[in-house]
């Protein structure tokens, strides 16, 4: 039985790692297409995300946005998270669920919405709707990772800190957060992450001058599929990964 788990986690982790292993050798060709067999090898794409005045801007415009997107969505959603702690405001139920919807619903009808929103407001087409835009999707992670922090921290905790004269503010600080803290980074990681990948919102809310770098690789597969594409792809998921293996070496770290 433990071999035939491992071997559908293996076959699972495969089929999802399959698309990822194809995309990734192919940054690396020296070719101009997007083809197998790999000619090559050769750093020219990599070279061209740098050189390239549309691409580099696209990666600073996403760098810029995510970064912002991600502290917007970790103060809001941590927020979110406490206030919603021990149903300490009504409607709790109905609120957490307020705050997933963004997870489910169609990017394509969220997209439209708020193009109707931000329209009327100025918002549409300027980097403050594209951030906006990226912390609606952001949000939903933080509840969720934050939440499931604080459902860990025992209450007997923070009361023994109130208990020696400790202000709320000072519980918070001192016992609250540090304890929160693996939640919030998770919680920061997949904000940024989500943001990056985000395409269809800001084709919807997006002017030209906030081409984001999901979006500038959308539109060279539709225009002119360049091995600059699979370059960018390789630079994002190295990125992903290494942000990732960070956070939980230092949990890890944390536990021991």
């Amino acid at each position: 039985m433990t071999a035939l788990k491992t071997t559908f986690a293996l076959l699972a982790a495969g089929f999802l790692l399959l698309p990822l292993i194809a995309i990734l050798p192919l940054a690396f060709t020296s070719s101009v297409f997007l083809s197998y067999p790999v000619e090559g090898p050769s750093l020219r794409w990599f070279t061209e995300l740098t050189a390239n005045s549309v691409w580099l801007r696209s990666i600073t415009n996403s760098l810029g946005i995510g970064l912002a997107a991600t502290a917007l969505s970790v103060t809001l959603g941590s927020a979110a998270a406490l206030g919603m702690r021990r149903n300490l405001v009504p409607f709790t139920d109905f609120l957490r669920t307020l705050f997933l919807l963004p997870m489910v619903i169609p990017a394509v009808v969220l997209g439209v919405g708020l193009r109707l929103l931000m329209t009327p407001l100025g918002l549409a087409n300027s980097y403050l709707g594209v951030i906006i835009a990226h912390t609606v999707l952001c949000e939903p992670f933080v509840v969720v990772s934050v939440s499931n922090a604080l459902a860990g921290i025992d209450p007997n905790v923070e009361k023994a800190a109130e208990s020696l004269g400790a202000p709320p503010v000072t519980v918070f600080w001192l016992v609250t957060f540090p304890l929160a803290a693996p939640g919030i980074v998770t919680g920061a990681v997949f904000s940024f992450a989500t943001s990056l990948d985000e395409v269809i919102l800001t084709l919807f809310v997006a002017g030209p001058n906030q081409r984001t770098l999901a979006r500038q690789m959308f539109s060279s597969i539709r225009e002119n599929i360049s091995p600059a594409v699979a370059a960018a792809a390789f630079a994002i998921i190295t990125g992903t990964v290494l942000i990732t293996t960070l956070i939980a070496l230092a949990r890890r770290r944390s536990q021991a």
